[in-house]
């Protein structure tokens, strides 16, 4: 690391009270972050996350007054609202939700509270997607062919392909994560996944505009980690790989990128360098690049936010990334223009998913948790045994980090972390990971190099994942009573939360001694428009969801393999397919309706 003499050019503007605009793992992740730095931490909650990890560990928490992300976590007028009630003077957005929203960074800044992050005109000019190709345009970093703006109508993607042909990727101009993104290999793909890309790009981030690049064949997924303060001093941390994908979601992240050559290195960090300080930003953001089969580089995009991804940089760097945003935002100079790694750190990203079933999220209850320890491992999670996973927000449960000495013994320590995990009451994707450490693919014998790439699940693991057995949910019994025992009841008053320890039984807390992570609805308030008794001629869900299309009506002929309805759970579309051929019979089912797994969603007759 070089240190640089900066000095000033206003006087540093101190934080102390943070709050932290989002739930689960990163919140958790900010508020250690501000105990470390001795800055006060404020929660905020859904109702189904009044007793959430983030919750009990923050000095302060306050209810949102909701259950749906729109209600909750992603209003803006909310969070400024218990911002000032709070007495925070800077607000955390974490990664999702508002955190790469250009209007909630211009209502706390107006607002006159920090913001933790970037200009708002960064996130506006690299959230656009095709805003940052024009400026990764003009900072001459490598880009493939692509659409200039957002295109209008399905007609503009069917010309694209006439121009440049198969693959083409669909990608949501305002989107990250992984949502909002189709790639088409047919043609009589383009007008299905078209819709379905503006529509899960609308639900994930409220706009629907999409643009169309040529889509590199068997990439690889490289990034940078940018660090960059407001006196022009821009800083790659690490570069990491994140290749490892399903569904354009990452699974597994290792820094620094493995298997890349030295150019290839100094191109992308070259390349970050210009596109940040072309768009003049500040604050921890991430370049995101491809690399082909043929070595080519090719600029993604640019997240402006700290991506679920940072420890393993944080591992090899030395650097908490979080303390740097928070110092950053506070006006303080980096002090440094160059970072010296060491190591090699592996993340595996623990959802709830079972990969048996071809990742279909699992909301339900940890009815067990045990957490691997030892060397070199790091456990960053948001939740604990008995709490309950909704399907309202992401799947994500915990992170493994795995750090060794070389690449060798980070596997090596990641086969030993993974057999310690055990996660209860929900299937995980554990098992995924546990076999990607045995293929040769992914942990080569010897100094070969690994043959990953972002479509590799799909296209070469999936005869893997057919084998793993899927895992069973057991009901969960209801709480008991302990007759002796005491409860500790959450009260919120003028909407603060407070926890309260009373005598079991009294009945403010239902009479159970255990957690409960939200209130509980009558039976009968509980809305099943499908029935669960299923025949050979029945389509059933194969997991809990909201429907989101129908795109078979009643008495419509289909066959086997014919797309029937959509599925929405965890932020994820999951196509529902018939079983076999037929009509389509006693199909009641409504766009907006919740189903359980095992639900019926019609009947395919001949």
């Amino acid at each position: 690391m070089t240190l640089l003499q900066q000095t000033p050019s206003a006087p540093p503007r101190p934080i102390t009270k943070v709050l932290i605009a989002n739930r689960g793992e990163i919140a958790v992740r900010v508020i250690r972050a501000c105990k470390d730095a001795a800055i006060s931490s404020v929660a905020v909650y859904a109702d189904s996350d009044r007793d959430a990890l983030h919750v009990n560990l923050a000095d302060e928490a306050y209810a949102l007054g909701g259950e749906r992300a729109q209600d909750t976590y992603l209003s803006i007028d909310k969070l400024i609202e218990i911002a000032r009630r709070s007495g925070a003077d800077a607000v955390h957005p974490g990664y999702g939700f508002l955190a790469e929203n250009a209007d909630f960074a211009r209502a706390v800044i107006a607002a006159g509270i920090t913001w933790v992050g970037p200009t708002p005109d960064a996130i506006e000019s690299l959230g656009d997607k095709v805003s940052a190709r024009h400026i990764a345009q003009r900072a001459g970093a490598p880009l493939a062919p692509g659409t200039a703006d957002p295109i209008g109508d399905v007609s503009e993607l069917h010309d694209f392909v006439a121009q440049f042909g198969l693959p083409v990727a669909v990608k949501a101009a305002f989107g990250g994560g992984g949502r909002g993104i189709k790639v088409v290999r047919a043609t009589d793909e383009i007008d299905e996944l078209y819709e379905s890309a503006v529509r899960e790009a609308t639900a994930a981030f409220g706009r629907g505009e999409c643009f169309v690049e040529r889509y590199l064949d068997k990439p690889r997924h490289v990034e940078t980690q940018c660090l960059a303060d407001a006196y022009g001093t821009v800083v790659v941390v690490s570069t990491r790989d994140c290749s490892l994908q399903r569904r354009h979601q990452k699974l597994v992240e290792e820094a620094p990128a493995p298997f890349v050559t030295e150019a290839q290195r100094a191109e992308l960090v070259r390349a970050s360098i210009a596109i940040l300080r072309e768009a003049k930003y500040v604050g921890a953001g991430t370049c995101e690049f491809l690399i082909g089969a043929d070595g080519t580089v090719s600029f993604l995009e640019v997240n402006t936010r700290l991506q679920v991804e940072h420890p393993v940089t944080e591992e090899i760097s030395g650097i908490d990334l979080v303390r740097e945003q928070l110092r950053i935002a506070a006006g303080e100079p980096l002090g440094y223009d160059s970072v010296e790694t060491r190591g090699h750190s592996i993340e595996f990203r623990i959802n709830g998913e079972d990969p048996a079933l071809g990742f279909i999220p699992t909301p339900g209850t940890i009815t067990d948790l045990r957490f691997p320890s030892g060397p070199g491992v790091r456990i960053d999670s948001g939740v604990r045994s008995g709490d309950t996973i909704s399907g309202s927000f992401d799947s994500m449960l915990a992170k493994v980090i795995v750090t060794g000495a070389d690449r060798r013994q980070a596997i090596a320590r990641a086969r030993r972390a993974l057999a310690e995990l055990e996660v209860g009451g929900i299937p995980t994707v554990t098992p995924f990971h546990r076999a990607v450490l045995d293929s040769p693919a992914f942990a080569p014998d010897g100094d070969d190099p690994f043959s990953i790439y972002t479509s590799w699940i799909e296209s070469e693991f999936m005869d893997t994942l057919s084998g793993l057995t899927p895992t069973p949910v057991e009901p969960k019994d209801e709480d008991t009573a302990d007759a002796g025992a005491t409860e500790r009841v959450v009260v919120e008053v003028g909407g603060k939360r407070l926890e309260v320890v009373i005598p079991a039984g009294l009945g403010l807390g239902g009479g159970s001694s255990k957690r409960q992570s939200g209130p509980r609805k009558p039976a009968s308030s509980r809305r099943s428009p499908v029935k669960t008794t299923a025949s050979s001629n029945s389509l059933s869900s194969p997991m809990q969801g909201t429907i989101v299309k129908i795109e078979a009506a009643e008495g419509t002929r289909v066959e086997e393999g014919d797309l029937v309805v959509v599925l929405e759970a965890m932020k994820m579309e999951q196509p529902l397919t018939a079983h076999r051929s037929g009509t389509i019979s006693g199909l009641i089912a409504s766009v907006g309706d919740q189903v359980t797994s095992g639900s019926v969603i019609c009947e395919i007759v001949d």
